[in-house]
């Protein structure tokens, strides 16, 4: 039975800060993969932008990110980038329009969108809200209200968000 008056259960959310030029961010990927893998559509992982002012391209990378997202292309932009983190820091803009040819994105269209700034908003919200919860560096995960730091210390921190994320999940049934 459908009764329209019952909410729909809500996913647990894991909200990720990221930066697409941090080496660190680059090495919790394998991590956000098993997550993605393990709990398909029953968890809710968000990329939040975090750049931090130490890498060049961050900004831009965050907004690329943004247009990848609309184009349909969010994550596989996302992993595609963080994989090359190095090479995004010697090659900036031009990488990340090589990474959406790569992918099939409009790369016109990804490039209007660095000029004019459109996902700058989201890029600033996301590194304001990060602010505003303690976030210093990245990758930095909130869970269940719940803020894991990463950074160099990646160790035990997916169990932990599984542990959380099952806790969630259970609470659930």
């Amino acid at each position: 039975m459908n009764d329209a008056t019952t909410p729909a259960p809500t996913r647990p959310v894991l909200d990720v800060w990221c930066e697409l030029q941090c080496p660190d961010c680059h090495a919790a990927l394998a991590d956000l993969r098993a997550l993605r893998e393990r709990y398909g559509d029953r968890l809710d992982i968000r990329l939040r932008h975090f750049p931090l002012a130490k890498h060049k391209h961050a900004h831009a990378a965050a907004q690329a990110a943004e247009e990848a997202l609309v184009q349909g292309q969010g994550w596989p932009y996302v992993e595609a980038v963080l994989a090359r983190t190095e090479e995004l820091a010697a090659r900036g803009e031009k990488l990340l329009l090589e990474v959406a040819g790569e992918l099939g994105l409009d790369g016109e269209e990804l490039d209007t969108a660095l000029i004019d700034g459109r996902h700058l908003l989201i890029v600033d919200a996301d590194e304001a809200e990060g602010k505003a919860i303690g976030v210093t560096g990245t990758p930095t995960y909130v869970i269940g209200g719940e803020r894991l730091d990463g950074g160099k210390s990646q160790e035990r921190l997916r169990a932990r968000i599984e542990e959380i994320a099952d806790r969630l999940l259970a609470g659930q049934d």
